[in-house]
């Protein structure tokens, strides 16, 4: 093992720390906001709260990580959240109405900001070959920490209160940001990244005989219609959150809780097959489009099919394609994203943070109060139906940049960006590791036949150069 898989790894298991604190935390938060508040509506007020201030932070983390360098971002996050929550195990006893809300403040927005960098900075720390499988490995992270801070959010909080609690994602949060601050990952600076966006811009202009790509404010045409995908799959996701726990008590009267394990554990599983199968593909990194709208599709399918009424042998499986499914489309998805070059990864992330929480947020209110009229499954099947409609038109439109590229593309945003857009060379050729020296940017590339060195950048690029990301736009389980 390298000593950049060796750090990476390190930070994976102190960032699990830190997500467990975090799943047991909303547990915990969500009975402490009824109990300051005493009203089911001041819940909803406080967890709205949260989430504004995570889509908010989502606008402006493209901005924040350009200004600043990823691990400063992480580490004062980290430390910020750290602080909000000894402020509320301080106060467990009688909390202020604005000490909560500042702190629901703080946790929405640190956790956008160090997601945001954490996922753009994988690249760097790996290097682009290697970034699928190390997204596997922070998915498979995750879920384990799902699974543990779901089941063991009740007896922490019955045996030490939800001072103790809080107390333990406060200890999370510190453990991640002394990883980072003593490990020192890099993460930050592809040099290998200018030369990269230029090769790739000139192969999509006209001099270079290919069809030009669709570009919406910078951005491939096919990326924004991965994060409006993604948005969507987060209004779906909300659906079967929030309809789970009345499956539940519909299943085991008695326990629901067991129920829920059961499920969130069967789904972790999934998961961890998911990165299994995608870490022994060599060619994991370069699926895009079309292999996160048909993961989309099945991840939809199998969610419905919990709802049900299968017996419970049949259920399990269920979660298990849900959890792969869910596990596929998390890391396909954010390796296509971080193909992208350097400086455009945080608003990227940015944006796709922005998109999943407001379409989580807004697949909350608007699935409890359909549960309110409708059975789950009417309310799910509506809600995924919609993810895969969205997903099927993903498809299509994909399918009709290859059917209708040039003659010597390879078809569209979902391939070509395997060479240019992750800044591998054509042609064969390894690209160096973060360690090594890159090739400078005024060398001759032989793919397209021609001399890009001598091309100079288009207008919207140029003006994109110039400011990078600054000029950009200033989750439960199954999401």
């Amino acid at each position: 093992m390298t000593g950049v898989e060796w750090r990476f790894r390190a930070v994976v298991v102190a960032h699990a720390v830190s997500a467990y604190g975090t799943y047991l935390n909303l547990i915990a938060l969500s009975l402490f906001s009824y109990e300051v508040t005493g009203t089911a509506l001041g819940v909803g007020v406080v967890m709205a709260v949260r989430l504004l201030s995570g889509v908010t932070a989502g606008l402006a983390a493209g901005a924040l990580t350009a200004r600043f360098t990823r691990r400063t971002v992480m580490v004062v996050t980290d430390l910020a959240q750290t602080l909000a929550m000894v402020l509320l195990a301080l106060w467990a006893s009688d909390t202020p109405l604005w000490v909560l809300l500042g702190a629901v403040v703080v946790l929405g927005a640190g956790n956008t900001f160090f997601n945001v960098a954490l996922r753009s900075a994988v690249p760097v720390m790996v290097g682009q070959d290697d970034r699928a499988r190390a997204n596997g490995v922070l998915v498979t992270a995750r879920s384990v920490a799902t699974v543990l801070g779901f089941a063991s959010a009740a007896p922490v909080i019955a045996l030490g209160g939800f001072g103790v609690a809080f107390a333990v994602n406060a200890a999370s949060f510190a453990v991640s940001a002394a990883a980072v601050l003593v490990l020192r990952p890099r993460t930050d600076g592809e040099p290998c990244d200018e030369s990269g966006e230029e090769r790739a811009d000139a192969g999509s202009s006209p001099a270079s005989g290919k069809r030009p790509r669709l570009r919406v404010a910078g951005l491939a045409g096919a990326l924004l219609g991965m994060i409006a995908l993604r948005g969507l799959d987060a209004l779906a996701s909300a659906s079967h959150n929030v309809a789970l726990p009345l499956a539940a008590h519909a299943a085991e009267p008695s326990d629901p809780a067991v129920f829920m394990t059961r499920f969130w554990s069967a789904w972790a599983v999934g998961t961890l097959l998911a990165h299994q199968v995608l870490k022994r593909r060599s060619h994991g990194a370069s699926w895009g489009e079309r292999a996160f709208a048909v993961g989309t599709c099945a991840m939809s399918f199998c969610f419905v099919a919990a709802f049900t009424g299968l017996p419970a042998p049949a259920l399990m499986a269920a979660a298990v394609a849900a959890g792969f499914a869910d596990g596929w489309t998390e890391i396909v998805y954010t390796s296509r994203l971080q193909a992208a070059p350097d400086r455009q990864r945080g608003r990227l992330f940015g944006l796709s943070a922005t998109a999943e929480q407001s379409g989580f947020a807004l697949g909350t209110m608007a699935a409890a109060a359909a549960l309110e009229a409708l059975p789950a499954l009417a309310v799910v099947g509506a809600f995924h139906g919609a993810a895969v409609c969205g997903a099927l038109a993903l498809l299509l439109f994909t399918g009709d940049r290859r059917g209708t590229g040039g003659p010597g593309q390879a078809g569209g945003d979902s391939h070509s960006y395997s060479h240019a857009d992750d800044g591998r060379p054509p042609n064969g050729e390894s690209r160096p590791s973060a360690g090594e020296d890159h090739p400078s940017v005024g060398e001759n590339h032989t793919s397209t036949g021609e001399d890009h060195s001598h091309h100079p950048p288009s207008g919207e690029e140029k003006g994109e150069h110039a400011h990078g990301t600054s000029t950009g736009a200033s989750q439960l389980p199954g999401s």
